[in-house]
């Protein structure tokens, strides 16, 4: 899967991509290419921002700078998913992240400032996913979140073929919270690990699972 991200600060990415690759540690499936708006901005000086029409506090990323951007990389209007990570998109659940494991080519657009001009997301993005909320200073950490949450459901991930499918939050689970985990040791302090988890029943163990996801659910 490959996993493009349009920014303005691609050394926000540094840590998780560049240092200790994010596709080295979760799996060898996932592809993430990293593009900086001023690098292809056909305004001068690198400028990519601009006072908002009608006025108000902030600068606003000009949608002819993400255009240029996406013209210059995709030599045209990408044909597949592009993602405006913004507010007012819809909210990033499980079931959205499988969603976009299925791709095999997501786009995500970030944004500083102000956020975008609006004809950003009206026009040259397709989604607009939202990681919450509430207001960040850009888009990098929600693009990194919706990266990390697809890498743990391609193959390979965290050494465990399975890993992706039995997601705390899947809805093979009911679509409820996460369920209580426990590791050794198997009684520390007087504090025992529920009795079911050390039969070895897997049966027992799913459906004991299920019954505290739903239980967290309801509370």
């Amino acid at each position: 899967m490959q996993v493009d991200v349009f920014t303005l600060v691609p050394h926000a990415f540094a840590s998780a991509f560049e240092q200790r690759p994010l596709s080295a540690v979760l799996g060898s499936e996932l592809e993430v290419r990293l593009f900086n708006y001023r690098d292809t901005t056909p305004l001068r000086a690198g400028q990519v921002d601009d006072e908002p029409y009608g006025g108000g506090a902030g600068m606003v990323l000009r949608v002819d700078v993400v255009a240029a951007a996406l013209d210059a990389v995709y030599d045209g209007a990408p044909q597949h998913r592009v993602v405006a990570l913004t507010p007012r998109g819809r909210p990033l659940t499980q079931r959205v992240v499988e969603e976009l494991a299925g791709d095999e080519h997501v786009t995500l657009l970030s944004a500083r400032f102000e956020g975008f001009d609006e004809r950003v997301v009206d026009h040259l993005a397709n989604d607009a996913i939202s990681i919450g909320p509430y207001v960040l200073s850009g888009g990098e950490l929600p693009a990194m979140v919706i990266i990390d949450a697809i890498a743990r459901q391609l193959p390979g991930a965290l050494g465990n073929e399975e890993s992706g499918v039995e997601e705390s939050f899947s809805p093979e689970l009911d679509g409820g919270l996460e369920y209580p985990h426990y590791t050794r040791p198997a009684d520390f302090r007087g504090w025992a690990v529920p009795d079911v988890l050390l039969s070895g029943n897997h049966a027992r163990v799913a459906e004991w699972r299920r019954e505290q996801s739903r239980l967290r659910s309801a509370a």
